[in-house]
């Protein structure tokens, strides 16, 4: 009987020696791949870890748009606007290095009157909810709104996010394999905040790159400041806290945008 328990107790150590081998193996081969896969965006001078390429991120941009517009009540019926919206887009894109990309720009202005909100997905379709462009007081401010997202799609932000989450993912897979179930939920937790944190830096490149883009359309970037007021009236008393949120606190951004339009000034 006790040389049985010896075996069974033998069995477990060493499952437990082979499960923390394959959990290791999984991290490393996690971190070999995202680490490999390492450029430089040309545009923005930023040294980046992407898997994808600016073929994959505009086929996934067209496939998505779709679905996207459905999500927001599908697009604004007013035709009138919606030509503004990309006039205005597109003398951003032709001003400004955008248009030395290989990405095909759109510009959606969406029907949803109840979001204040505007984004981009891979490879060049922009969309602002029709709540964010009814409060926009002037054109300079509708450019800040799109310069900002076309500095996402020319920072290649979406596929360096794409990247970040396989990477934490694969993390995640390894630390749960090979440790217990606590350590991993630890793990995730930490996991979240590194990749929020990656996304406030996103926002203030972008918001950046949107003021030199205003700049080189003749824009006044000044107005962009006047779009950070209406997000921050947007979010009222609730707004979520900096650090939990993917979006920096406006007040910091209206800094950065300061100091953007001194940087970039002609």
């Amino acid at each position: 009987m006790l040389i049985f328990s010896q075996n069974i107790k033998n069995m477990f150590r060493g499952n437990t020696k082979v499960k923390l081998l394959l959990g290791v193996g999984i991290v490393l081969f996690t971190l070999f791949q995202y680490y490999s896969k390492s450029e430089v965006n040309e545009f923005t001078g930023k040294k980046q870890h992407i898997s994808l390429s600016t073929d994959e991120e505009i086929a996934i941009g067209l496939q998505s748009a779709p679905e996207m517009a459905k999500q927001h009540g599908g697009l604004h019926p007013d035709q009138k606007s919606q030509d503004l919206v990309d006039e205005i887009g597109q003398k951003l894109v032709h001003s400004s290095v955008a248009k030395e990309t290989v990405y095909a720009y759109d510009f959606h202005l969406l029907a949803d009157s109840q979001t204040i909100n505007a984004f981009a997905l891979p490879g060049g379709q922009v969309f602002i909810t029709y709540a964010l462009f009814s409060k926009l007081e002037n054109e300079d401010q509708l450019a800040g709104v799109l310069g900002h997202e076309i500095g996402h799609v020319v920072g290649r932000h979406s596929a360096e996010r794409l990247a970040k989450q396989g990477l934490t993912e694969g993390i995640l897979n390894g630390v749960a394999v090979g440790i217990d179930p606590n350590t991993a939920q630890g793990a995730a937790a930490i996991a979240n905040v590194i990749n929020l944190s990656y996304g406030r830096d996103d926002e203030l490149e972008s918001d950046e790159l949107g003021v030199k883009f205003m700049i080189d359309a003749g824009y006044n970037p000044v107005e962009l400041i006047g779009v950070m007021q209406i997000l921050k009236d947007a979010a009222g008393p609730n707004q979520v806290s900096e650090r939990m949120s993917t979006h920096p606190d406006p007040e910091n951004r209206i800094e950065k945008i300061k100091a953007a339009i001194e940087k970039y000034k002609k």
